[in-house]
């Protein structure tokens, strides 16, 4: 038998199941009498009858039965194969690649996600820890973190965080040692845990603002790191003044490891985004890892 009469056994099935050609019809959406002939024309190929048909009913003759209990459970089988392959299709799977800072992945990625990724056991997460400002396109990530005012207009950004604020610290050892600044010259004359980024090249500037006054402050001291928990780490131990997010500070601060100042000067900026390249960013996996993000007040 050809495979194109694979239809001509699905009517078969569809009648001898309905015991009616004309309910049979309604479950197909096909005509009355098409769904006939093709019965006709299947019984005509095999040289058998396969259903007997009366004025109120019809039913599967001996050969009909055996080929409804042979065949019937196939098509079971396919559909259900067919049903799962589409559950399959939008269920969320794969890998989604994003690459952030640490203070973002600590803060925000990781609690998020892991609340939610046990449900998701073929959803796989990679962050790369990079201060580099990546491009996402050319070294293929799906998505990056930044802070919202360095998002590019071309991509597009989804909140996923409040806005932040940053905080000068210091220990109570240092603090013995140093009298406290009251205003950001006043950090020229302390040591000063420094940041050095691969996008900058140089130091970075610590950044304040009061009264519409922007303020940067070149700030020097013997200690220079590249990421933010070994300058919290050098500052519980006493070594100098650290502008650190605040919410990694709050903690030692409550507990007096740390103390704050130039609170004043320390205004709120806007938190982190996760921007993209397109919106034709659809995967399941993507669009779970969004949701999961997206900060809701």
């Amino acid at each position: 038998m050809q495979r194109e009469n694979f239809n001509d056994l699905l009517a078969f099935v569809a009648v001898a199941r309905a015991g009616s050609f004309t309910r049979a019809a309604a479950q197909l959406g096909v005509s009355q009498s098409a769904l006939s002939h093709t019965v006709r024309a299947l019984e005509a190929r095999l040289g058998i009858r396969l259903l007997t048909r009366t004025t109120r009913s019809v039913s599967p003759t001996e050969a009909g039965e055996r080929l409804l209990r042979t065949v019937a459970p196939h098509f079971e089988e396919i559909e259900a194969e067919l049903a799962a392959l589409s559950e399959l299709r939008d269920k969320p799977a794969g890998t989604v690649r994003i690459t952030c800072a640490e203070h973002a992945a600590n803060t925000v990625l990781w609690p998020k996600l892991s609340a939610v990724l046990p449900d998701y056991p073929d959803v796989h997460i990679e962050i790369n820890v990079d201060y580099g400002l990546t491009n996402i396109v050319s070294q293929r990530f799906d998505a990056g973190v930044r802070l919202g005012d360095q998002v590019e207009k071309d991509m597009i950004a989804v909140r996923i965080g409040p806005d932040m604020r940053m905080a000068v610290v210091g220990a109570p050892a240092y603090f013995a040692r140093h009298p406290r600044p009251l205003t950001p010259s006043d950090l020229a004359g302390h040591d000063c845990i420094n940041l050095r980024l691969p996008t900058h090249g140089n130091l970075l500037a610590w950044e304040f603002e009061k009264d519409g006054q922007s303020v940067n402050v070149h700030v020097e001291g013997q200690w220079v790191f590249n990421s933010s928990t070994p300058r919290l780490t050098a500052a519980l131990a006493g070594a100098g003044l650290a502008c650190l997010p605040e919410d990694m500070v709050l903690e030692h601060v409550a507990a007096g490891r740390l103390q704050q100042v130039l609170q004043d000067w320390c205004q709120p900026f806007s938190g982190y985004h996760l921007y993209y390249a397109s919106r034709r960013q659809s995967s399941p996996a993507f669009a779970l890892v969004v949701e999961a993000l997206r900060y809701r007040q």
